[in-house]
Parts: structure tokens; sequence; C-alpha cells
């Protein structure tokens, strides 16, 4: 399969890439192209972004997640008919799972999808430094696929300059790479922040306007047409795809129908998890924890996925009928149910906000949700059962996952050991009894696909018994 393609890097975190990559993105839809993002990384939040503010379809890229063959197959089933994907990557270019190691980086996405890079570098403050910069990042690995440079924050007026130099000191030292263009200072390139990274879309007024400007002034500021022939220029990748899933276990009708909160709350879900899950068989029924008053109709399973309840925490408590109806539903009728991160703190009886205020949740998990000073737990886990099997993990299985929350619990649970992928530290967490799988970690159900079977082989179960209860109960 031919998909043209380019990846977004920069040195460092802090550069630009989300501005940059979104106005690219928009750039291009201007000029009728379709298409596709693409996010190095585990994050949730920029391709929120990408999806509701820039209007395109994006998907992650993680190598600590997936093999190469999976991300090559999802890559590909992602780019089927577009014209063009620009995949924004993660911290620094080289930059991976620990500090001493490639491995996980944009860099080894970039190397495995065979992804031309243009280097996002910033020219503020700047002049022969910035070739020091530009070779060392291109020759630090022989494969670095850096093809083009853009150089941030410098003026109209500065960069022809700029670029001549740069590109001559460049040739000079035997590495030929194009300047490509600038970004200058502007509001269109500022986007708001806090302790996730990106504020969500729908807390940034005019945000989609401000895309828009930035992309106007892209279209005159960097090369479009060159960029566009190097993303051409990627090699075709091997299309085949690998399916997760056998097909008899999607063959057996009807659809399952799994409730899933989505709201300004709650809105931090994979789409590998959501596909895995529709492929086994599910139908997902959005339903938001802030405005409906009852669950989705004949659900046979609960999804409550990360994002931002402690900011929502007034609303969410004052909806107590489905408050009230979500406790009722896993802890009397125990529907089957997984809850993470976000999702798990509204299963408290409390969350605490920033201000200290305390409210009301929905007590299933018997303690309360606080605010830290800093990050509770961060990054890559292996997660595994502690001491006993549970409905969706047995001996010797392990699932990955990621941690990034600022809120703790007076329980996190000790139903399973999340372990960094280094091996030198651990520490308990989940809520895994019976229906419920509910703890801090972010799950990446491919990486372990049966906890995603086990998960729908519970639902269907609980489906068939609660259709035999309804008959004898009108009998």
């Amino acid at each position: 399969m031919h998909i043209p393609r380019i990846l977004i890097a920069a040195p460092s975190s802090g550069s630009g890439k989300t501005a940059v990559s979104c106005a690219l993105m928009g750039a291009l839809q201007s000029r009728g192209l379709c298409v596709r993002a693409c996010k190095c990384g585990p994050d949730y939040i920029d391709p929120m972004f990408h999806r509701e503010v820039v209007g395109v379809d994006s998907r992650n890229l993680d190598l600590f997640f997936s093999d190469k063959d999976e991300l090559r197959s999802g890559f590909c089933r992602h780019g089927k008919g577009a014209d063009m994907i620009v995949a924004e990557g993660v911290m620094g270019y080289y930059d991976g799972c620990s500090l001493d190691t490639d491995k996980g980086s944009s860099y080894d996405v970039a190397r495995t999808l065979q992804m031309p890079v243009l280097l996002v570098i910033n020219g503020r403050g700047a002049a022969l430094s910035l070739a020091a910069l530009a070779r060392g990042m291109a020759e630090f690995r022989v494969d670095s696929n850096i093809c083009g440079i853009l150089l941030n924050r410098v003026s109209k007026m500065l960069y022809p300059r700029l670029k001549e130099m740069l590109e001559r000191q460049l040739r000079m030292e035997g590495t030929d790479i194009p300047v490509l263009g600038y970004i200058p200072e502007n509001e269109a390139f500022r986007l708001e922040s806090r302790h996730l990274g990106l504020v969500t879309p729908h807390e940034l007024e005019g945000l989609k306007d401000q895309i828009r400007q930035g992309a106007q002034i892209l279209l005159e500021s960097v090369e479009l047409d060159r960029i566009l022939t190097i993303a051409k220029t990627a090699p075709d990748l091997d299309s085949a795809a690998q399916q997760m899933v056998c097909p008899e276990e999607n063959a057996s009708g009807k659809l399952l129908r799994i409730g899933i909160a989505r709201d300004e709350a709650f809105c931090f879900y994979y789409r590998a998890n959501l596909e895995l899950l529709e492929e086994l068989g599910c139908e997902l029924i959005p339903f938001s924890p802030i405005r409906d008053r009852r669950l989705p109709a004949d659900i046979s399973g609960l999804i409550l996925g990360g994002g931002y309840p402690e900011l929502y925490a007034e609303d969410l408590s004052k909806n107590r009928e489905l408050r009230a109806e979500i406790r009722k539903m896993i802890m009397e009728d125990h529907l089957p149910c997984l809850a993470e991160c976000g999702g798990f703190m509204y299963l408290h009886d409390e969350i605490t906000d920033k201000d200290g205020d305390r409210y009301p949740m929905a007590g299933v998990i018997r303690g309360r949700a606080y605010p830290t000073e800093k990050l509770a737990r961060f990054g890559y886990i292996n997660i595994k059962i502690a001491i006993e099997d549970n409905a969706y993990l047995y001996e010797g299985d392990v699932i990955r996952g990621h941690e990034f929350h600022y809120w703790d619990s007076t329980d996190s649970g000790s139903d399973c050991t999340a372990e960094k992928p280094d091996g030198k530290r651990a520490w308990p967490c989940i809520h895994a009894k019976g229906n419920l799988f509910a703890g801090y970690p972010h799950l990446y159900l491919p990486s372990m696909p049966e906890f995603a079977r086990r998960f729908v082989r519970q639902c269907r179960v609980w489906s068939i018994e609660h259709a035999q209860r309804g008959s004898v109960e009108h009998a």
C-alpha cells in the first residue's frame, strides 16, 4: 500500500509540534486533500485535537504497546483511502521508553513505518548554533529519516538569511537537508496547556478558528509542495491486515450493546481498543455521565474511560439518578464493567477537586480520589495478577498499559501489580472482583486480546442470564 506520509518531530517537548502538526493538516485540507493524523506514544490529548478541532481521524502509534507488525497493519488500515498522513512525534525525536534508549521513540516509529521526518527547530535567539543542532539530530542515527527542517518562532524578515546560512552550513558538513519554511511568532500557534498537556478541545473557545488561522499562515510560510513531494517518496508498506480475533468469535449474530461514557469528563479512549471490541461483536453505545439520567437501554457491559472527572465533579455529583443506577448495576446486578483512571475515580465514594471541595460519586469503590502535588505514578507499565486469578487476568498473563494522573486514591486496589518495563519498580493496583476491573492504569487491549475476549464473554454470559431472569420474573 502506498501512503504518502510525514512525521513532525523536534529535539524536545515544548518545541511546537502539536501546533505545527495541526496547522499543517489544516493547510493540506485547504488543498482539498483527504488528511489523516497519527500521534506517537500513548497520549490521548493530541489525537483529540486532531479529531475534534482539525477534523481529521487520528490514531496512536506506540511501539511499547504494539509490535512492529501490528503497528504497520494498523497504520495501513488507518491510511486506506487517505491522500496524506501527518504523524505528530512525542517528546524529543530519539527519546524512548527510558533515559538511555530510543526504543519506542518517534525515531523508532519513523524507521518502522519508513516515514520521512520534518524536524521542527526553535530558531528564536539562535543563528549558527542551529546548524550544529540540525546536523547532530540528522546524523545521530544513520537512518534518521530527517528530510527537511522547519524553523519555529522565526520572523519573515530573518527567515531567508537563516535558511541560506543553515542550508549552506549543512552542505559544507555533508548533511544536505533543505529548510522548508518557518513558523512566525503568532497567537495562532499558541495552545493553552495544563497538567495533562493540552486542555480538551471543549475548553478552548475559538480553537478551530485559531487552527484555521495557523493553516493560512503556513500556506505562505512553508513550502507545501516540497513537503508533499517528500511525503510521496515514502516507500510502499505491506498492507496485509492482521486479524485481531478469530472470525467465529464475531459470528454469534446479535451484537452486544456496551455502554461507554463519552463526554467532556470521559474522553480518553485508544481507538485500537474500541476497534478490537467491535471486532469481537460489541456495539459501543455512548452516554454522558454528566447529562444522561439513565444508562442506555439493553446494555450488557459498561466502560468508563479516562478523562477529567475532577473538573466536572459538581456536575457529575448532581446527576444522582445515574450514579445510583451505575452503583446498582455493578454491585447488585453484577454488570461487567471496565473502568480506568477518570472512570475509576468516578466509581469512588467521592472526589475531591483542586479547591478541596468534596463531591459524592457512584460509591462502588469505598474510598476518595484526591489531588496530589505531582504525578502520582507515570509511564508505561506491565500489569499482572498480584495473588489470584480474576475474571480478566490469569497467572502468567501480562497486559500493557500507561499511567498519567495527578489525582490519587485512598484505595487504588491491590488485585494486580503494575511493573515498570525495566522491572526496577512495581506497585499494587486495580480492583478486580467478579465483574469489575477498575483502576488508574489505562489498558491497551490489543497487547493482550484475550483480556478483551474475556470481557466480551462476561458480557455475553451476563446478557443471557439477565434475559433468563427477566423471563422468570415475567412468568
